[in-house]
């Protein structure tokens, strides 16, 4: 029994964001700084009030249209987010009821940027147990609500969107194998050291980064991580046809494909137009490279991402 991938959809709200309007704004940044260290031209900030239930609504529309199934089929619901509606209910619970869908186990996984890949291993795990059979897994995000306006080593770096998988039981390959992993040793060089207490904020309610750590952090168990799943399926990372990793910076991209020895034509790279939109990276840029047509049913894709924790996952998928 696989878990075999049938549906994708994404969502982006608004307008692209320039990094000259964010000049405009008064960041004290320009494009040329920006491009330069992070590869990044816009991204996509939602309104005011706009939630992360909202745009992982959309994109799963979007992914059950592809997949040709309604909310009803559904029986597993999980929502990668660090940027959710409310402490409680669950960010799943809230798309689930504007799905329509009831009795489906519906929950969020927070992994921060490995979210997605997170989440997606667990949904396989229950498909591949023959507990469940129709799975639909979000990755959404409003990153824009918890950054540092004055702080432009990280404010320039994040927007919003979300990106949605359908995966059913099957006996055709799908998912050939996953992998997880953390080292709660490093929570220090990217959080978001605040919280409610007491009905006040406490702490540091903005994300801060240690941009040299992350990255040096981020390209090594990338390539790692993406060895493992390769190694477990029983292929080498060269059989791969696609690699999408997580779109934090370019240089963090460029690094972890020269390392792992995939040439730059099978990187699939959004980072230049959305940003790090965290779980939901993964997720847009694999919704993206299925409709525009670069993806064909029979080829190996590995996707992976990097996050606060620190986490990282990934999972080598068959279409």
């Amino acid at each position: 029994m696989y878990a075999r991938l049938i549906g994708t959809g994404s969502y982006l709200p608004g307008t692209p964001v320039t990094n000259d309007d964010l000049a405009a704004r008064g960041i004290d940044t320009n494009d040329e700084w920006i491009i330069t260290r992070t590869g990044i031209r816009s991204r996509y900030l939602a309104s005011p009030g706009t939630t992360s239930s909202e745009l992982g609504l959309i994109a799963a529309q979007r992914a059950l249209d592809m997949a040709g199934i309604g909310a009803t089929d559904l029986d597993l619901i999980i929502v990668a987010t660090s940027t959710p509606d409310f402490i409680f209910p669950s960010t799943a619970c809230l798309i689930q009821a504007k799905l329509g869908n009831k009795g489906a186990a519906a929950f969020d996984v927070q992994a921060v940027c490995a979210g997605f890949t997170y989440a997606l291993g667990i949904a396989e795990k229950f498909i591949r147990s023959g507990s469940h059979k129709r799975a639909l897994v979000i990755g959404a995000e409003v990153f824009s609500r918890i950054l540092d306006w004055k702080d432009r080593g990280t404010c320039v770096l994040f927007g919003d969107g979300a990106g949605a998988v359908v995966l059913e039981a099957s006996d055709k390959p799908g998912i050939m194998s996953t992998a997880m992993h953390a080292d709660g040793s490093q929570n220090s060089i990217l959080n978001v050291p605040g919280q409610i207490c007491g009905g006040q904020v406490t702490g540091d309610p903005f994300l801060r980064m240690d941009g040299q750590a992350v990255f040096k952090f981020a390209v090594r168990v990338l390539a790692d991580i993406a060895e493992e799943v390769c190694q477990i399926a029983g292929i080498q990372t060269g059989d791969v046809d696609w690699l999408i990793p997580h779109q934090a910076n370019i240089r963090i991209i460029e690094a972890t494909g020269k390392k792992l020895g995939v040439d730059r034509s099978k990187v699939i790279v959004t980072v230049d137009r959305h940003g790090n939109t965290s779980a939901a990276s993964v997720p847009l840029a694999l919704d993206e490279a299925v409709r525009d047509g670069r993806i064909q049913r029979g080829q190996k894709v590995l996707v992976e991402g990097v996050g606060g924790g620190f986490t990282w996952g990934a999972a080598l998928l068959e279409f």
